[in-house]
């Protein structure tokens, strides 16, 4: 599928957070070659608060996001539990996703069956321990999702950022709802007609790789590679999303690297 030219011939992506812009760590490293869009979802920083914080709420703030940006098309990009907001942009407004990339990809945010996207005993750790204990949660969670494979998780500086942006009480309620979303990721993406990349995080603990599997099983023309970090923190998976783009748009011959 060809992409829709940009005006000034660079990528368009729109960050779907969990909560917060905050999460996208990698942010300057895309926006070296994209142009990049990210918000906060309502409740957070200076969002206004929405009756519900649901992905719904995140989702429509996201399509805010574009029409106030005056964004045709761009590519949703989107990690962990961003992902049923994702696919509510998607579902509402699939002329606009000219593609997707979705880091811990799967089909749905259940832990009910054998083969589960989400870990239960993980999820209930993550829950538990956002309410708490919200500073040691915020500073230890990227190691619990990156088992082994992690260096140091967020510095002191960005936990003091993001508590000062997320209120504590949201969070808590945002962890305890997570698997309540997501059964229509699989159906939507599914249905979406544009590229899909599909990112797995290799040693999660809390998304499974027999949820990433089923969604390469179902998602069969998708790109899918694999990473040590989870996307969001990622530069491996910067430079992967960055080839991804320029595949789908290429860049004239004078302005490539």
């Amino acid at each position: 599928m060809e992409a829709a030219p940009q005006g000034n011939g660079r990528p368009r992506l729109l960050l779907v957070p969990q909560l917060t812009e905050l999460e996208w760590v990698i942010k300057p490293l895309l926006e070296e070659w994209a142009d990049v869009a990210s918000y906060d979802a309502p409740g957070v920083g200076a969002e206004p608060p929405a009756d519900d914080l649901g992905s719904e709420a995140v989702g429509k703030r996201g399509l805010a996001e574009l029409d106030g940006r005056g964004w045709d098309r761009c590519v949703l990009v989107v990690d962990e539990f961003g992902a049923a907001a994702a696919a509510w942009i998607a579902s509402r407004r699939p002329e606009a996703v000219q593609a997707l990339a979705f880091g811990h990809a799967r089909l749905s945010n259940s832990f009910e069956r054998d083969g589960a996207p989400l870990n239960s005993e993980v999820y209930a750790a993550c829950a538990s321990l956002a309410r708490a204990d919200p500073k040691t949660f915020i500073r230890q969670l990227f190691m619990l999702t990156q088992g082994e494979q992690q260096r140091g998780g967020y510095g002191e500086e960005l936990v003091q950022d993001y508590l000062r942006r997320v209120p504590v009480d949201l969070l808590g309620r945002f962890w305890e709802t997570r698997p309540d979303e997501g059964e229509s990721i699989g159906r939507v993406l599914g249905d979406l007609d544009a590229p899909l990349f599909l990112a797995k995080h290799e040693g999660c603990l809390l998304f499974t790789p027999e949820g990433y599997e089923a969604a390469r099983t179902a998602l069969p023309a998708a790109r899918s590679m694999s990473f040590p970090e989870k996307p969001s923190v990622s530069p491996q998976f910067a430079e992967a999303l960055r080839t991804f783009c320029l595949d789908l748009h290429p860049a004239p011959a004078e302005s490539r690297p």
